[in-house]
Parts: structure tokens; sequence; C-alpha cells
């Protein structure tokens, strides 16, 4: 293992991504079969190199010495989320061809939202995936805001 395949950054900080898993082997096969991850450690915890980040990927459990009170689980409710992984790529009609074929499943093809195209999916504990590629946004179109806002 090379320092440098690990989220240890020798000065200031780096972002990781934490999931909490139900099967880490199959949530591990997703990230880097599916999605193209190098695994840089296989368990506790594991670790996916995913493009220029990582995820870290653990079993849920109850409460540690070091968070007090706070039970980890996988998404209870797959309809309603607070947060996302969002991943932007460079064609996006390529990633949902190769991903789907490798057994993906997305809420819908890639949708034009004048600033990106955009499309969802689910990974195998329910955690929704953001799959985004800047078009409009790079001349200065923005996406109109969200419904309700206006």
């Amino acid at each position: 293992m090379r320092r440098e395949d690990l989220p240890a950054p020798e000065s200031g900080i780096l972002v990781t991504h934490f999931l909490t898993v139900a099967d880490v082997a199959r949530s591990r096969a997703f990230y880097a079969d599916v999605l193209g991850g190098e695994v840089v450690l296989d368990e506790n915890p594991c670790m996916v190199k995913l493009a220029n980040s990582w995820l870290i990927m653990n079993p849920g459990g109850g409460p540690t010495p070091d968070k007090p009170g706070v039970t980890l689980r996988t998404p209870p409710d797959p309809a309603a989320t607070s947060c996302f992984l969002n991943l932007r790529v460079a064609d996006i009609a390529a990633c949902y061809q190769e991903w789907s074929a490798k057994g993906a499943e997305f809420l819908t093809p890639p949708i034009d939202r004048k600033a990106e195209l955009r499309c969802y999916m689910r990974d195998p504990d329910g955690y929704l995936i953001e799959v985004g590629q800047s078009t409009g946004l790079l001349q200065g179109v923005f996406a109109d805001p969200p419904a309700g806002t206006g």
C-alpha cells in the first residue's frame, strides 16, 4: 500500500466520504467494479479510491467513546435523504451506459437541467448518488431554482 493511495494528507486537509453499509463486500464491489474505484483496503475500514476522492465504508453500530449517543445505520427510508454523493463526469451518456451495463440502477436516464445533464442512481444500501455533467453552466447558464423557492 502506497501513501498516495491513502487519504492521509502530508499537510492541510483532505475530504473523504464515510458510508455506513450493511455488507462491506457488496458495497466494495459496487464502488470498485461498477464505478471503477480502486480498493485500497478491503475492510476495517474498507477504503475505495474513487477518482480524486476516497470512500470509507464500515458496518453500522452503536455509540463509541468518540461519538457518544450516536448510532450509525444505513438509510432507513430511500424516499427521504439529507445528503448524497455527487459525481461529476465528463461524458454522462457514456457513464450511464457503462454503469447500467454493470448493474447500476438509475432512477431516470440523464435529464437536461439547462446548467447540466443529470441523473441519479442508488448504491446497494440505498444511498442516493447524483451523476452530472456540466453543460450550460460552462457558458453561464444556470439551472432553474428548486421548486417552491420562487
